[in-house]
């Protein structure tokens, strides 16, 4: 009965890891999608930028 009693809780605590890496991933996506969506930002303002200032121009 011990060996039962044992078993259980090791199967708590690989579900306790399997609980605490799903939440660390989460926020890992979380951070990199937030920090695609600021590069895109930043990619547009350069654009903009680069058409304002007219360095997109091909000198004729």
């Amino acid at each position: 009965m011990e060996q039962v009693e044992e078993e259980k809780m090791n199967l708590r605590l690989d579900a306790d890891v399997q609980k605490l890496e799903a939440e660390r991933l989460r926020k890992e996506k979380t951070k990199a999608e937030e920090d695609l969506d600021s590069l895109k930002t930043d990619y547009k303002n350069l654009c903009l930028s680069i058409r304002t200032t007219g360095l997109g121009k091909t000198l004729e």
